[in-house]
């Protein structure tokens, strides 16, 4: 029996009420503990000299107590105890609250190792609560585990222990012995007993690599298959090319990446037995809306529907006005779908799409609803694609008989990552701005220069501009004073700087039709100042708006920054992105001012890899990737060496069908079985 299939209950001191916690870190099983790694450990053996602490910093001192422990009564019945330990460098006071036995366990004159973060007050250096151990103890590395209320890490610890323990003697490892020595991998069992206990710094280090390697090849073989098993045959075949004519059409001239865009995608619908799956990436403002509008036209032009699908009913009402004027003098059809027609509304559309009346049906997810039908479906479009999974792509491109796909993306993405997100797609990256495309000016400013900016946006109100002030909170919450929140700024500007100016605001927690409506009152310019959160991040194409400001910048990914900046500069006027941040450490000037200095989304994206590692990029799990337990996608050695051997091994074994492969096939279909993008 597989330790996947044993009940953690089985585990000694676990019974029904325990097992309910460990069920809330997704531990249902033996095999479960085993794959939930540590996110940190502690080693005791690295030591720092007492002289050279650092405020806020957590480390290890070894030190000899110099001072009887001195408990305290204080306030509220608790009680405090001091004592001052000291090596050859210097002295640190402790401090214990509510413990004791701390004058037991700690003896006047002996040398112990303690474990905490380091404070400075006007009593000198101290560390508060530290965790300590005799000396003889302190070459042990220490696994921390991710933890839930009612769970502690001695408890963990325990579990994983007995867990391991329930290992079989002989392990077999899904890794092939060829693979592990091309890339000098340890094996499985050492890997599982040094990941979680490891005898040494190196033992660690070795063993996260291996499992690492591993779940990084894992998830490229199941994208890998996903992309291969999209192959089938398509019933929509484009052989005329009718894009040139379209793009005479145009009152301006393609950059030639747009034009590279539309050969790729031509090519893939006339000369590929298989349907298209391409992605379309290209910056704010790359001209990635024209490109669909010509592939839409090449396939109506060849007998067939083109569906675009967009997040938000905003913004599919501007593109179908946008294709709307784009198809003006030609005889296609563009029509609108979305949830908030009325039923008799809704009605007469799909009849239309039904019959074919209509050629290009742009909407949201009213598209892919049951009673959506289309007569000769032959492309399926969606955009922003970071905003819908596969599962909706695929159903989307199940109203026709395998028609062609193109998702499109504004987010940039490492190319690594990029490999990985879009595994089951062919990429083109649209690398060039359109003629008379702006840049827009960045700059980093201190908290003390607000009201100097906020004098800068009534300038520009006053001149028939609109801004976005972007906030990283809704509301006021507890333990974030200093982080503003979008409700309270809205309030201020209202009843201070901005009375006399129309202010709105925007937030997650509003209402779908409610957000929808400001945004319309935005872009009508009924509202000059828009107070946000990101979901402004996807927005409507307002040209009339010339500045972005953001509060709490730091608290942004770069990336995420370099979207909310891509609201502005779309128009005429000059634009500006003002970023917001008292915070002090070490690489909020570095990354800010990466912003400060460049408006490529791709030079961005890298740099966000590197300074804050993929978070930004899988926040939230937005790309319905599976869920990792110790994969980190900014080690991009590990992740080219994990493609490489992916590649590999599907050109001996397509399917992982041979028997050396069934334990890799298996983990592949247990890491994606909980998403979208689960195998068949």
């Amino acid at each position: 029996m597989s330790l996947y299939e044993v009940p953690i209950t089985k585990l000694s001191g676990i019974g029904e009420k325990r097992a309910a916690l460990f069920r809330k870190l997704g531990i249902e099983t033996v095999g479960d503990m085993i794959s939930y790694y540590p996110r940190s450990y502690e080693n005791w053996s690295d030591t720092t000299d007492i002289g050279n602490v650092q405020p806020e910093e957590k480390c290890v001192v070894r030190g000899k107590v110099m001072t009887p422990v001195n408990t305290i009564r204080i306030s509220g019945g608790r009680t405090m105890a001091k004592l001052s330990i000291s090596d050859d460098t210097g002295y640190l006071n402790l401090v214990f609250f509510n413990n004791k036995y701390i004058s037991s366990m700690l003896r006047y004159g002996e040398t112990y190792l303690f474990m905490g973060k380091v404070a400075y007050d006007k009593y000198g250096y101290q560390m508060v609560s530290p965790e300590f151990c005799k000396v003889t103890e302190g070459d042990t590395i220490t696994p921390v585990y991710h933890l839930t209320a009612g769970l502690n890490n001695h408890m963990m610890i325990r579990a994983a222990k007995e867990a391991l323990s329930m290992l079989p003697q002989t392990i077999h490892d899904p890794l092939p012995d060829d693979i592990r020595k091309r890339y000098d991998l340890c094996n499985l069992s050492y890997a599982l007993n040094n990941v979680h206990f490891p005898t040494d710094l190196n033992a660690m280090e070795k063993a996260r690599h291996r499992l690492i390697f591993e779940e990084l090849l894992v998830l490229n073989l199941g994208m890998r298959m996903m992309k291969s098993q999209s192959h089938e045959q398509t019933a929509v075949h484009l052989l005329e090319d009718h894009t040139a004519e379209f793009i005479q059409t145009l009152p301006y001239e393609l950059t030639n990446a747009q034009k590279r865009a539309i050969s790729d995608c031509v090519a893939d619908m006339r000369d590929k037995p298989s349907p298209m799956n391409r992605l379309i990436q290209g910056d704010v403002g790359s001209g990635k809306t024209a490109v669909c509008a010509a592939v839409c036209y090449h396939t109506v032009k060849n007998g067939f529907q083109a569906a675009f699908m967009a997040p938000t009913e905003i913004l599919a009402q501007q593109h179908f006005e946008t294709f709307s004027a784009m198809f003006a003098d030609t005889d296609v059809r563009v029509e609108l779908l979305t949830g908030s027609m009325t039923a008799a509304e809704k009605r007469k559309t799909r009849e239309r799409i039904e019959c074919g009346e209509s050629d290009i049906v742009i909407g949201t997810h009213a598209l892919v609803s049951e009673s959506t039908a289309f007569c000769r479906l032959g492309c399926a479009i969606t955009d922003e694609q970071h905003r819908f999974g596969v599962a909706q792509r695929a159903r989307l491109a199940s109203k026709g008989e395998h028609p062609h796909v193109l998702v499109l993306s504004a987010t940039p993405i490492p190319r690594t990552l990029g490999l990985i997100i879009y595994g089951d797609l062919d990429i083109t990256v649209i690398d060039e701005l359109p003629p008379g495309r702006t840049e827009v000016d960045t700059f980093f400013i201190r908290t003390d220069k607000r009201d100097r900016a906020l004098g800068f946006l009534k300038k520009q109100v006053e001149e028939g501009r609109q801004c976005y002030i972007v906030c990283p909170l809704v509301e006021e919450s507890e333990g974030v004073d200093e982080l503003q929140n979008a409700t309270d700024y809205a309030a201020e500007l209202m009843l201070g700087p901005f009375r006399d100016i129309s202010v709105g605001i925007l937030h997650g927690k509003m209402k779908p039709k409610d957000k929808e409506k400001v945004m319309a009152q935005f872009a009508a310019n009924e509202i000059s100042i828009l107070v946000s959160t990101t979901v402004v991040e996807v927005g409507v194409d307002v040209k009339n708006a010339t500045v972005m400001m953001i509060e709490n910048a730091d608290r942004f990914g770069l990336s995420t920054l370099h979207q909310l900046r891509g609201r502005v500069g779309r128009g005429q006027y000059k634009s500006y992105c003002i970023l917001v941040s008292d915070n002090k450490g070490e690489n909020t000037e570095q990354r800010l001012g990466v912003m400060c200095r460049t408006n490529n989304g791709f030079e961005i994206a890298d740099m966000d890899l590197k300074l804050r590692g993929p978070g930004d990029f899988f926040g939230n799990r937005q790309h319905g990737l599976p869920q990792l337990d110790i994969a980190d996608f900014s080690d991009t050695e590990t992740l080219a060496q994990s493609q490489e051997a992916a590649q590999t091994l599907l050109r001996f074994s397509p399917d992982l069908s041979d028997g050396s492969l069934r334990a890799l096939r298996a983990k592949m279909r247990r890491l994606f079985a909980e998403t979208e993008n689960t195998m068949n």
